[in-house]
């Protein structure tokens, strides 16, 4: 008598998961402000407090929010009540919202590193659920020795691809400052992240339907660059590598579509072009929240990516 041989597992092997990116950088180094741009709209209520906030992690999904306690537990919050909840007990916030680009990924906006209302340990033990780092820092005072200690840490808990972005680089008034600061991080910070950009994040978001602006930013090739990273995470062999990515100039480089070759998709790029398509109903906000101009993210086919020289960051 022979033994049949379970069929479990055969052909059914899961969908890998989304990877997860952490927004990560000193207190007011713009990270809240990144996630408005990513998911097209202000997240939470104005009403609360950056300050006071633990980790919150936006998925994709029908708009909800839950809290998760410092004992484990979930409770459900509808979202205009966050304000109210007592945040010394609460150790994460989740939220899922229907934003395109939370497709592609998880995003984390973690605490400041060095927010005096918020220990470290908040966010240092949700490192393990990370798989990637988009780290700001504040271009007037870029790349603090706090944060250099701080990413020599996280880098060797969080093996995923790192990204780092100058924010605020609007306050820096002449181009002679600009490539000073952009030459002294690239040196300081070494091979430490896959890609560094320079960016105004504030001119990205007032930007609207304004492309040239919305280029002007930086954010055009940041967000391109990020695109293909999330579409390539499986592959780690076919992901941007540093020298493919443009270097960082004291005037973000404006690039056209045209150089954007391969198979992308695209967070506002294809505002040129949505005015010939009925408009769109944009993402719904809940009570007390703001509404931001909502980037879009859609699939596009294109020609291959020629090959030609980069120069590297």
């Amino acid at each position: 008598m022979t033994q049949e041989t379970p069929m479990t597992g055969t052909g059914t092997n899961p969908a890998p998961r989304k990877p997860r990116l952490a927004l990560m950088g000193e207190f007011s180094a713009g990270k809240s402000t990144l996630t408005n741009l990513l998911v097209g709209r202000q997240p939470l209520p104005v009403r609360v407090t950056a300050t006071r906030l633990p980790p919150v992690w936006i998925s994709y999904g029908a708009e909800a929010a839950s809290i998760i306690g410092t004992d484990g537990s979930e409770t459900p919050v509808p979202l205009e009540d966050l304000a109210s909840v007592p945040m010394e007990n609460t150790a994460l916030i989740r939220l899922s919202l229907p934003a395109e680009a939370l497709e592609l990924c998880d995003l984390i906006d973690m605490p400041g590193i060095s927010d005096p209302n918020m220990p470290a340990s908040v966010w240092q033990q949700l490192l393990p659920e990370v798989d990637g780092v988009i780290w700001c820092t504040h271009a007037t005072q870029a790349w603090r020795q706090s944060e250099a200690a701080a990413w020599e840490e996280i880098s060797k808990q969080v093996k995923g691809p790192g990204t780092l972005l100058i924010t605020h680089f609007d306050k820096l008034r002449n181009d002679r400052d600009r490539d000073r600061v952009v030459k002294r991080v690239r040196k300081e910070t070494g091979e430490a992240f896959g890609a560094i950009f320079p960016l105004s994040l504030s001119q990205a978001l007032a930007a609207g339907e304004d492309m040239e602006q919305w280029q002007s930013s930086g954010a055009d090739g940041f967000v391109e660059y990020l695109v293909e990273i999330l579409l390539n995470w499986g592959q780690p062999e076919r992901r941007p590598q540093p020298e493919q990515v443009p270097a960082a100039e004291p005037e973000p480089r404006v690039r056209s579509a045209r150089e954007a070759g391969g198979e992308v998709l695209e967070f506002g790029a294809v505002r040129e072009t949505a005015a010939a398509s009925a408009p769109q109903e944009p993402p719904s906000c809940s009570a007390g929240s703001t509404q931001v101009i909502p980037r879009r993210v859609v699939a596009k086919k294109r020609s291959p990516r020629p090959e030609r020289d980069r120069p590297e960051i």
